[in-house]
């Protein structure tokens, strides 16, 4: 499915978050941080996560958020101590900082793998929780085989490793006694980052013909007889041409790539026999973006807050839940499920690594 079908019945999602509220939690949070060092960052968190689930309604119920700030403090701590062990083996030696850099290497898909099922065991909907089942032996086949993979082979990869990451992600998630399932393959992916490295070089190109017939002289330069002042002039040329090729990048790219995967990542999973519809713009997205970012730089940041709030909400009411059947019978059937609390095996999600 592409696109949301208004003949067909869908529960859309709706997003009722304001920017002047957010202002206020977003201002305080900050400021906590850092007068904390950084420490109540992960009080920050919740506050945040609950202010943007409890504002997200689907079929007028709401979603909710339960972590423990005490426990995304922990996974912060663990990854403020493998940073610190990894910089200060470089100081030891080149031995030692490949050895540290070895070990975290394995460690992180664990961590990875350890975050997706705090997150989830943490989320709930009209009661009852989300769970994330996927083991980690398959964690670290996706998180670190194939990206090793993504590699080696100069990033050619890269759209393999991205499928095989949402892949593990949705078909482990679980809604009660339901379980997700992603049906999305390899091809869509490099169909994306194909028609994005095309465009990539389209634009790179543009801004280098652009370049050229500004400053014709500028390219023409040979010999090594050059004055400081021609060297100065190149060296400026060059600059102004990669800042112009990154924001081309940065402000077209970004909004096409967001938009095209969410709606390939979303319009193929489903719940049981229940789907998912996903119909963002990249247009709408270039225009938003475009214009988060001019407010966010002529406020010097205090703009973030409400840049956040209309990401949001755009990108959340361009989804959609598409039941098959009545969704409040199957709602029934997920509260009489035994597993439907979430409550076993909690003492696994104790720390989350993710900021």
């Amino acid at each position: 499915m592409s696109s949301i079908n208004p003949a067909e019945h869908t529960e859309r999602l709706t997003f009722s978050g304001k920017g002047g509220e957010y202002f206020r939690i977003w201002i305080v949070n900050l400021a906590l941080s850092i007068l904390t060092l950084g420490i109540y960052s992960a009080w920050a968190k919740v506050r945040r996560l609950k202010y943007f689930y409890q504002n997200t309604r689907l079929a007028d119920s709401s979603f909710d958020f339960h972590g423990d700030p005490v426990a995304i403090l922990k996974g912060r701590v663990i990854a403020v101590i493998l940073l610190l062990a990894y910089n200060f083996s470089g100081m030891i030696s080149p031995r030692a900082a490949l050895v540290t850099f070895a070990l975290l290497v394995l460690v992180f898909p664990w961590l990875i793998v350890r975050s997706l099922r705090f997150k989830l065991h943490n989320s709930s909907y009209r009661g009852l929780r989300f769970s994330f089942r996927g083991t980690n032996r398959n964690g670290y086949v996706t998180f670190l085989l194939f990206p090793l993979l993504a590699l080696v082979t100069l990033y050619l990869l890269t759209p393999l490793a991205h499928q095989r990451i949402k892949r593990f992600q949705h078909s482990n998630s679980w809604y009660g006694s339901s379980q997700f399932a992603f049906n999305a393959g390899s091809g869509a992916f490099f169909a994306i980052y194909g028609k994005m490295l095309l465009m990539a070089i389209l634009l790179i190109a543009l801004a280098a013909g652009g370049a050229a017939l500004m400053q014709p002289a500028v390219f023409t330069m040979t010999g090594a007889g050059q004055s400081e002042e021609a060297m100065a002039q190149l060296v400026s040329s060059m600059l102004g041409f990669m800042l112009v090729v990154y924001l081309l990048l940065f402000v077209l790219l970004g909004p096409w790539f967001a938009a095209r995967m969410q709606n390939l990542v979303w319009n193929n999973t489903t719940l049981e026999r229940h789907s998912f519809a996903s119909n963002v713009q990249a247009r709408g997205l270039l225009w938003i973006y475009l214009s988060n970012f001019i407010g966010i730089l002529l406020t010097l940041g205090l703009y973030k807050p409400f840049a956040d709030i209309r990401v949001a909400r755009y990108r959340l009411e361009h989804m959609a839940f598409v039941p098959v059947g009545d969704m409040d019978a199957f709602m029934a059937d997920q509260q009489q499920s035994p597993t439907a609390t979430g409550e076993e095996a909690a003492d696994l999600f104790d720390f989350d690594i993710s900021f």
